[in-house]
């Protein structure tokens, strides 16, 4: 058994984990040693590589809407951001934008989101039933009033590459990835303590709890902290369509079913009725979701749809937080340097360069610099007063 140290660890070597290791290292103040701990080096079946990757500023809440304004504008930079020996990363950024469509008892709704929106510097059109048919030709407009849809800002990318362009700018910085699992943690004196599977053990007096859906929340618990987080399955399929379907966005039907173009063919999903939403931690694919719900919705919004060529499907996992469907982030009030990224319910990827950004600030000055993320604070379960988002997908 081997007793190692360093000044922070970060339990969850993925997107989050990752942009947290990213953004500490590159911080002129901060020369310290970060241990990233990933169970999975694969990351095979993490989040960040089973994901649709996308990114909007069509929230209805302050702070994910200036989340998303500075994701966005870091992923256009990605090369710079993030690159290594000269060698600049590749994302595929695509600003095809959300379309998020509503019938007339959601419209009210629609037009408030749009207001505050585009009061913070998001680029968001929005159109009435008329508007939305000359637009988009192809869609059915009958039972809708009007829709929205990001101009520029918004669309969709290589998530995994994100992951691994995060890890690699990680270790060229000096963060050490350990392919271990945190199977047990505890407080010695000023450190925290992490037993490996190994059987090693590793010292901290900063631990961050990135773990997502395969951990996060067993890792809160054996510090002692409750959180509902919770692994819910989402499945992503794809298909193909004979017709051309020029400037296709990524559509938000009223149902929240999604659609978005992926290379010549498109990929689609739906959460499940929720009292088919239960934990889980297999990868079995839901065929039954595709043909009952999602397909007859598609075909009905888009009547090009209605003959199409099923294709592969997969399945990933949300740390979905069912208090309010946000991420808690930020310090825990109570356990000293005990922080978490946690429980972002499927806006993981967008909003990690912020939260990333976020944590090293916070973790280094004691504050928030740049966008103060304290809305995200975990005190807000403590004090029973939910983070409200209407815009949840």
């Amino acid at each position: 058994m081997t007793d190692r140290t360093a000044d922070v660890v970060i339990v969850g070597g993925a997107v989050m984990g990752s942009s947290a290791a990213c953004h500490l290292s590159q911080r002129p103040d901060f020369s310290g040693q970060v241990v990233v701990l990933e169970a999975d080096p694969s990351y095979q079946t993490c989040a960040s590589a089973r994901s649709a990757a996308s990114i909007r500023q069509q929230f209805s809440s302050a702070i994910n809407i200036e989340i998303s304004l500075y994701g966005i504008s870091f992923l256009r930079s990605i090369g710079a951001n993030l690159a290594v020996s000269g060698e600049q990363p590749v994302i595929d950024l695509k600003e095809g934008g959300y379309l998020f469509l509503a019938t007339p008892d959601k419209l009210a709704i629609l037009e408030e989101n749009h207001a505050l929106q585009t009061k913070l510097g998001a680029d968001i059109g929005l159109f009435d039933q008329g508007g939305l048919s000359n637009r988009y030709p192809w869609l059915t407009v009958d039972d809708l009033s009007g829709g929205c849809h990001g101009l520029s800002g918004e669309g969709w990318f290589d998530g995994y590459a994100l992951l691994q362009a995060f890890r690699k700018k990680a270790r060229s910085l000096g963060v050490d990835y350990v392919g271990e699992r945190a199977e047990k943690i505890e407080r010695t004196g000023a450190d925290w303590c992490i037993h490996l599977s190994s059987g090693d053990r590793l010292s901290a007096p900063i631990l961050v709890n990135t773990a997502g859906a395969s951990g996060g929340a067993e890792i809160c618990k054996q510090v002692g902290l409750s959180v509902p987080i919770h692994s819910r399955k989402r499945c992503v399929f794809t298909f193909e369509c004979r017709e051309t379907l020029p400037d296709f966005p990524l559509l938000i039907d009223p149902t929240g079913t999604y659609v978005r173009p992926e290379g010549a063919g498109f990929i689609c999903g739906s959460a499940p009725a929720e009292d088919d939403d239960t934990d889980s931690s297999d990868f079995d694919v839901d065929y039954n979701l595709f043909e009952k719900h999602i397909w007859p919705t598609l075909a009905h919004r888009v009547s090009a749809f209605e003959a199409i060529k099923p294709g592969a499907a997969w399945a990933g996992h949300y740390d979905m937080n069912l208090f309010d469907h946000n991420a808690f982030v930020g310090p825990v009030p109570g356990m000293d340097g005990f922080y978490l990224a946690l429980g972002f319910s499927g806006h993981g990827l967008q909003q990690a360069p912020a939260v990333g950004r976020g944590l090293s600030e916070i973790i280094l000055s004691g504050g928030y610099e740049t966008l103060d993320m304290s809305p995200l604070s975990i005190e807000r379960l403590w004090s029973k007063t939910p983070l409200v988002e209407r815009n949840v997908v």
